[in-house]
């Protein structure tokens, strides 16, 4: 008999196939088009150029969710912390 993990974090964010609810709506609009274009287009490439779309896009966005720091640009602390007033007025003249 299979055990199911009960996921208990659901305040924090849901989660549906390993991604949150924005980014499993960006996979399903995917898949959508994906079936339109399928649809409209009777080419066997254009089949498996869509399923492979999809399949790198999950596996993309599934490494994203997992891994967020691969797009920070940004260090996350300033070089100065400082507790003075920054009054805009520079008395140096560049």
């Amino acid at each position: 008999m299979k055990k199911f993990e009960i996921y208990k974090n659901i305040r924090k964010q849901a989660i549906i196939f390993g991604l949150p609810i924005s980014l499993f709506a960006l996979i399903m609009v995917s898949i959508l088009a994906s079936l339109l274009v399928i649809i409209f287009s009777f080419s066997f490439g254009m089949i498996i150029g869509a399923l492979v779309f999809n399949a790198a896009l999950y596996v993309a966005l599934t490494r994203i969710t997992h891994n967020p720091q691969i797009f920070q640009t940004s260090k996350a602390f300033p070089k100065i912390i400082s507790n003075k007033r920054n009054s805009g007025i520079y008395y140096v003249q560049d």
